[in-house]
This record gives structure tokens, sequence and C-alpha cells, in this order.
């Protein structure tokens, strides 16, 4: 696809040359509460890039200012709110998370970094949504959770920065999980919609170029969910699945679905080694 096509997917105006500005991402550090975050490092066997590189790196001074700082990163808010969850007796077992697992500083220390895992039950791979609302179901006899309630993200917010500084790791040996992978790697190729784009033709080649005052990162998925300042709300990685297929002018999958999960386990691989961010911010 042309550099013109690209732009007009990604907002540019119809009918006007286009030459997409580049920048190298920045050599800083990344350190939140004390803790150094690995933000480069070298990539597994098979990936496509030389060097994987956190989404920080491509951010503006101020986005990556907000991250840095607990107390200024909007996302800790909902891992406020995840911990009263965590807490809060729910179903009709009268039981909360802590009943089970205790104080989650311990029992889901990075934990998260090791999401998404084979759920042998299910026959398929299980994020850290599909764990939670399978606990809810047969452990506290509650609901579960609607895709994207408020309450799932805080605490998929709350668990997930239990992993703070982290490194990603997928265990493609469980079970399925490498024809899981297989199948996410060929949807990342796959073009959609009207605007027939991949997930390669934003972050891998176009990798380090701007697109009107956004600068394409690799798309590593390490800071999920994520406070987004476009939203001004923490986002899940579904929600952003979705979201960018719906840019192609496409019809996008349910969240949680096959294709989607492939998805995740794919991403998720291609950020191995990196720190866990949640939560982070970006634009």
């Amino acid at each position: 696809m042309s550099k013109l096509g690209l732009a007009i997917a990604l907002g540019g105006v119809v009918g006007l040359a286009f030459a997409p500005a580049q920048a190298d991402p920045v050599d800083d550090t990344l350190v939140i509460d004390g803790k150094e975050m690995i933000t480069r490092v070298d990539p597994p066997d098979g990936h496509p890039f030389d060097e994987v590189l956190s989404g920080w790196l491509f951010r503006t001074p101020e986005t990556r200012a907000l991250e840095t700082d607990t107390f200024a990163n909007p996302g800790m808010l909902y891992v406020e709110q995840g911990e009263q969850i965590w807490n809060q007796v729910d179903g009709a077992a009268g039981k909360s998370c802590a009943s089970c697992h205790n104080d989650a500083a311990e029992s889901m220390k990075d934990v998260g970094a090791g999401y998404p895992k084979w759920n042998a039950a299910a026959g398929k791979p299980y994020n850290l949504e599909l764990q939670i609302n399978d606990c809810r179901v047969n452990n506290m006899q509650a609901e579960p959770y609607k895709f994207d309630a408020g309450e799932q993200k805080a605490l998929v917010t709350y668990i997930k920065h239990q992993s703070l500084g982290a490194p990603v790791k997928v265990d493609l040996g469980e079970g399925d999980m490498k024809a899981w992978w297989d199948k996410g790697k060929d949807y990342y190729y796959t073009r959609f919609g009207q605007l027939n784009l991949s997930c390669a033709s934003c972050h891998e080649e176009n990798n380090g170029n701007y697109i009107r005052a956004d600068h394409l990162s690799q798309g590593n998925v390490n800071g999920f969910p994520t406070y987004r300042l476009k939203q001004a709300s923490m986002v899940s990685l579904h929600n952003r699945f979705r979201g960018c297929i719906r840019d192609t002018r496409a019809s996008y999958p349910d969240a949680f679905s096959d294709e989607l999960m492939a998805l995740e386990v794919y991403v998720t691989w291609r950020g191995t080694g990196l720190s866990v961010e949640t939560p982070a911010v970006r634009q």
C-alpha cells in the first residue's frame, strides 16, 4: 500500500502529497516507583525486528513523564478501584478475590506477565479477563463481567500492575499455544477492510513514522490495559484491537473471539522481554 493510502487510512487529507516524517525513538530510561523498566530488549527467535522497543519510547515528553510519576498517572485511579474490587465480596458464595488469593501483592506478583495462558478445560488461551470471569462464575458464583465493564478494566489493571517491571513471557509450550500463535501471526498480516490494511502496515512497514501527530511504535502491548489520553480512559487490549480493525473500515470480531485471542497470543509474544508497564500512558 502506498504512503498516501496509509495517510488516508489514518485521517490524512485525500489528494494531497504525503511524505511521512520520521523520528527515532528516544534513548531515555523509564523508572517507575524506583524500578527501572526494560524498554529495549533483544528479540526472540523469528521476530521481525532486530530490537524490541516499548511504545513509551515513541511518545511525547509530556506523555512519557505522566507514566514515570505514579501520582500523576491517571491510570492509577483504576489500580485503586481494582484494589477495592479485589477485596469486595460478590456472588452467592460470599467470596471476594482476596478470599482465595489473599494479598494480591504476593499472590499476583508477576502473574500478569505470563498471560495469556493455556486453559486446558476451555481448550484455548485465556487472558486475564477470561480468567477473572471463570473465577467469578465457578468460585464466587457471581455474574461474569461484560466486556469492558468498568469493574473488569479496573480489576485487570490492578492485577496486571502487580507485575510492574516483570518481563513479558508467553509460554508457547503449553497445550496448543503454538497453534494459536500461528493463527495470530496469520491474522496480524491479514489486510482488512476497504483500506486494505493489516496490523503490520502500521507497526512494521511504517514503524517510526509520524502519521499526523502520532509516532507509530512497534505496537507492543506490555502496557495494557493502557490509559489513553485521547479517550481519557483506561483501554483494554481487545478494545484497541477492535478499534484498529474498525479504522480499516472493516467489521470487527467480538471481544475474546478466537481471532482476537490468537492475535493477543501473537502480539504479546512480539513484546517478549519488555517490562509490564501497566498502567502505561499513551496518546
